[in-house]
């Protein structure tokens, strides 16, 4: 099985465009609107991964969660 962090990579990039182009994590320290996601789509994604994963998240943890290394962390940890 892929590791989370993969896992994580590969949801991003399959569920999340900015401007029309998937988004890529090249550094894992970035957020998701840093990469230039918006809010809404954020909103979407933490669906994503509560389905993903069958954890409970909420789009306030996306806010929480500064990094995509934090994301990965609290996944690992849940």
């Amino acid at each position: 099985m892929a590791s989370t962090e993969e896992r994580v990579k590969s949801l991003i990039s399959e569920n999340l465009e900015v401007d029309g182009k998937p988004v890529e994590v090249a550094d894992l320290s970035s957020s998701l609107t840093g990469l230039g996601v918006s809010s809404m789509d954020v909103v979407s994604f933490a669906r994503v991964i509560q389905n993903e994963f069958g954890v409970s998240f909420t789009p306030e943890n996306c806010t929480e969660l500064q990094t995509i290394s934090q994301l990965i962390e609290y996944l690992d940890a849940a």
